[in-house]
C-alpha cells in the first residue's frame, strides 16, 4: 500500500515543473558537461538553509561568472578576481575562491570534477569512499591560511559520518536520468545512490515508518535506502521525489 502511495508521488512530483523551484535547475542551465559538472559541485554546496535564500545567491555567483561556470574556472586567477558578496552563512568569499583556485588546477591538469569523483569510485566502487577521496582532494590542497571554518562545511568531512546530504544530492543530479535528473555520469550504478537525507526526509521517514534510529547520520541515509531498495532495487533514490510529495500533499 504504501509502495503503492509514494510511486504515484513520484508521476506527480518528477516533472519538469519541479525544477524552477529546485536547486537542480542550475545545471539545467547549460548543455556543455563541465559547464554542468561545475554548476552541479557549486549548486550543492551551497544548498542548505531556506531555498529561496540559497537560490539567490547561487544566481549572484553565476552571474558573477557571467554564467559561463567552466569558462570562468579556466581562467581564474586567485589574486585577481571578482568574487565578491559570495557570502553565505558559514562560508565567506575567501571559501569560495580556495575552491575556484582548486578547481583551476584540476582543470589545467586537463582532469574533470568527472574524472576525480570516477578515480575514487573505481579504487573501491563505493560511494563514501569516493567522498573521502574527492573531499580530501580539496583539502589537501586548500591553503589553511585563506580559508575559514565554512570551507569545511561547503565540503564536509565523510569520516565523521554525517548525512552528506548536498553530495549525495549531486550523485542523484548527475547518475539518474529522468525529467529532473540529468545523468551525465555513467561510472557509478544508480542502484547504488544513497538518499540525500536531511531534517526533513527524516522527519518524513519516521512518520511512514522507514527509519526506527533517531540520529540523522550515515547509519540512518543506510537504513532508509535499504527500505527503499527494496520498493526498486534499481533505482531506490527516485524515491527522494516520493517523499518529497508526501510532505508537501501531508504538510510536513
Amino acid at each position: 500500500m504504501l509502495k503503492t502511495q509514494l510511486d504515484k508521488y513520484i508521476e506527480q512530483y518528477e516533472t519538469a515543473d519541479f525544477i524552477k523551484d529546485d536547486p537542480v535547475q542550475f545545471i539545467h542551465r547549460y548543455k556543455n558537461k563541465d559547464d554542468i559538472e561545475i554548476a552541479g559541485f557549486i549548486s550543492s554546496m551551497f544548498a542548505y538553509g531556506k531555498r529561496e535564500v540559497f537560490i539567490a545567491k547561487l544566481n549572484h555567483i553565476f552571474n558573477t561568472m557571467e554564467n559561463k561556470p567552466y569558462e570562468y574556472v579556466k581562467s581564474f586567477n586567485y589574486k585577481n578576481n571578482n568574487i565578491k558578496n559570495c557570502d553565505y552563512r558559514f562560508s565567506k568569499d575567501c571559501d569560495l575562491t580556495e575552491i575556484l583556485k582548486i578547481l583551476n588546477s584540476l582543470y589545467s591538469e586537463n582532469e574533470t570534477l568527472g574524472s576525480l569523483f570516477k578515480y575514487y569510485y573505481l579504487q573501491k566502487n563505493e560511494i563514501w569512499h569516493m567522498f573521502q577521496g574527492v573531499v580530501d582532494y580539496f583539502y589537501a590542497k586548500a591553503d589553511k591560511t585563506n580559508i575559514t571554518k565554512g570551507f569545511y562545511h561547503l565540503l564536509p568531512n565523510p569520516s565523521k559520518k554525517s548525512a552528506l546530504k548536498r553530495l549525495n544530492m549531486l550523485l542523484r543530479w548527475f547518475v539518474r536520468k529522468s525529467n529532473v535528473d540529468i545523468g551525465i555520469w555513467d561510472f557509478i550504478p544508480k542502484s547504488e545512490l544513497l538518499i540525500p537525507l536531511d531534517t526533513h526526509v527524516a522527519k518524513i521517514g519516521r512518520k511512514l515508518g522507514l527509519i526506527k534510529r533517531n540520529d540523522n547520520g550515515y547509519e540512518t541515509v543506510i537504513e532508509l535506502t535499504d527500505i527503499l531498495k527494496s520498493f526498486d532495487p534499481n533505482d531506490p533514490i527516485k524515491y527522494d521525489f516520493a517523499l518529497f510529495g508526501y510532505g508537501i500533499n501531508n504538510k510536513i
